[in-house]
């Protein structure tokens, strides 16, 4: 027992678990989420300071390999450099990164869903969430997870 939870008592004790927990509906389904800690939040974040550059390079590899087949022809709004391609201007390497970032958020987020049946989504990974469900779902699940969980952020953000 934590110091701040025996100081609460043994009835806060038997509760935490349901004081910890929020809920919201979606497509006539009920999520029950797990209200992350500061720290959980924090390591989110951190991650978009430093993402897994093996993750990056792995994606940026994925997108750039149809436009290594043209690098011998001409283009104006292509240039190939030593670790990147811009396109119109904008780097094939810092869109990997974007996307890194964007599934690790989605991935974490959706960790904090409490599954039915005891079982757990330690273990779960951005390739079976995308199999689940399209992006736009994706995002949406993310939103409402952080609605439940910082309800005030919403607010706080638009101001």
């Amino acid at each position: 027992m934590s110091k701040l939870g025996s100081a609460l008592g043994k009835k806060y004790e038997e509760n935490k678990i349901s004081i910890l927990t929020r809920t919201f509906e979606l497509g006539n389904h009920t999520f029950k989420v797990r209200v992350p800690s500061v720290k959980e939040i924090e390591s989110i974040y951190e991650y978009f300071k430093n993402p897994n550059e093996k993750e990056v390079e792995e994606i940026y590899q994925e997108l750039s390999k149809d436009l290594i087949k043209f690098k011998d022809e001409a283009s104006d709004n292509v240039e190939f450099k030593d670790d990147d391609i811009i396109v119109d201007g904008r780097s094939i390497k810092e869109a990997a990164r974007n996307k890194a970032t964007i599934q690790h958020r989605i991935t974490e987020y959706i960790k904090f869903l409490i599954p039915e049946d005891g079982q757990t989504l330690e273990g779960l990974e951005y390739k079976d969430i995308e199999a689940e469900f399209p992006l736009a779902i994706q995002l949406t699940l993310v939103d409402k997870i952080n609605e439940v969980i910082a309800p005030d952020y919403k607010e706080t953000r638009s101001k």
